[in-house]
């Protein structure tokens, strides 16, 4: 690649400070470290099979700034790795399985971001995420669904993607559907932001992707 995509990641406020690296044009190397080990876990997964070089150092005051923020700030990277988004497939599809659980991630760098759950066998999931989301442990620390899905409205917001993800199979347990989940949508990601050379210019015929 002629010029590597890749943007500081940076965010100081008040309640948080955040700092790190990322190159979209990687192996899938990580050092990450935002005092959470599930989310540290599930950003590693995330990079490592999107292929993504990250680095990331969060520290914080309540933990939904912690997540959030790290949502925000690794966002707006992806979008100034991006750049102008010339030559980029735009979409990227995977599905993932892990044990008894099966996850598929829809991707569209659209510039207008969204995220959309669609869950097939609602009692097995419904069994696995809402009825734990207050009381429910990963690896023994307190990490719940909707913790990943703060960090996933934010990260898509300021990246400007839309993500559906569909929930096929949810025999399994929280860990699972949130492995499940980051790996995906590492692999639709770097489907998604890869470059093919026939493509001239922006993949929209609006000619521009904010």
């Amino acid at each position: 690649m002629a010029n590597q995509r890749s943007a500081q990641i940076h965010r100081e406020t008040n309640e948080v400070s955040i700092r790190g690296t990322l190159s979209i044009d990687g192996s899938g190397r990580t050092i990450i470290k935002t005092g959470f080990e599930p989310l540290n876990h599930l950003l590693t997964l995330f990079a490592f099979h999107g292929l993504f070089d990250l680095e990331i150092e969060a520290k914080g005051d309540l933990p939904h700034h912690i997540i959030e923020d790290i949502g925000i700030a690794l966002g707006k990277a992806f979008k100034q790795a991006l750049a102008e988004k010339e030559g980029i497939n735009r979409y990227g599809c995977f599905t993932v399985a892990m044990d008894k659980v099966a996850v598929e991630a829809v991707i569209d760098i659209s510039g207008r971001p969204s995220l959309h759950t669609v869950i097939i066998e609602k009692d097995h999931v419904y069994n696995a995420i809402t009825s734990k989301l207050e009381n429910d442990t990963f690896d023994n620390t307190d990490f719940t669904f909707k913790h990943a899905e703060e960090f996933l409205e934010s990260f898509l917001q300021h990246s400007g993607i839309s993500l559906v993800y569909i929930i096929k199979s949810g025999e399994g347990d929280l860990h699972h559907i949130l492995e499940a989940l980051f790996k995906a949508m590492g692999k639709a990601l770097d489907q998604a932001t890869f470059i093919d050379n026939r493509r001239k210019g922006v993949p929209s015929t609006k000619g521009i992707i904010d």
